[in-house]
């Protein structure tokens, strides 16, 4: 498992479906929330973000890959890595394995292009420089 971060989550009973095992839309729950952290280890906040620069980021594709099922009260371990920083988007390589017993099970792998668009017109535009500054120190 080679990342630039990591974060782990527990498989709670709302993550799961009918069959005992986490609903695959769940996936893009948990990539989020890892890029989510990410951002704040590099020191930028969403919210101040949209407030200092006018600008949000937003989800323009994904396509996940699903290797192995995870269950309930499983500790996942999500990666993120960006594999390329645009002008105004982001591009990440994402890995959701299971740990905590035995050796690590990759369970679903993910390609997220994050685009950067303005907050009142949604079009995109140029990330901040010192946001993705912060970005190509990680």
């Amino acid at each position: 498992m080679h990342s630039n971060f990591s974060w782990n989550i527990r498989v709670y009973y709302e993550d799961t479906d009918a069959g005992g095992i986490v609903f695959y839309a769940n996936y893009l729950k948990f990539f989020e929330r890892a890029r989510t952290e990410w951002l704040r280890t590099t020191g930028v906040n969403q919210q101040v973000l949209t407030q200092t620069h006018g600008v949000i980021f937003v989800v323009k594709s994904a396509a996940l890959d699903y290797h192995a099922p995870a269950q309930l009260d499983d500790e996942l371990n999500v990666t993120v890595v960006v594999r390329r920083l645009g002008r105004a988007s982001i591009q990440f390589v994402q890995e959701a394995w299971r740990v905590g017993s035995g050796s690590p099970e990759l369970l679903a792998t993910g390609e997220i292009k994050v685009g950067c668009v303005s907050a009142d017109t949604y079009r995109p535009c140029e990330i901040p420089s010192e946001v993705s500054g912060k970005m190509k120190t990680e």
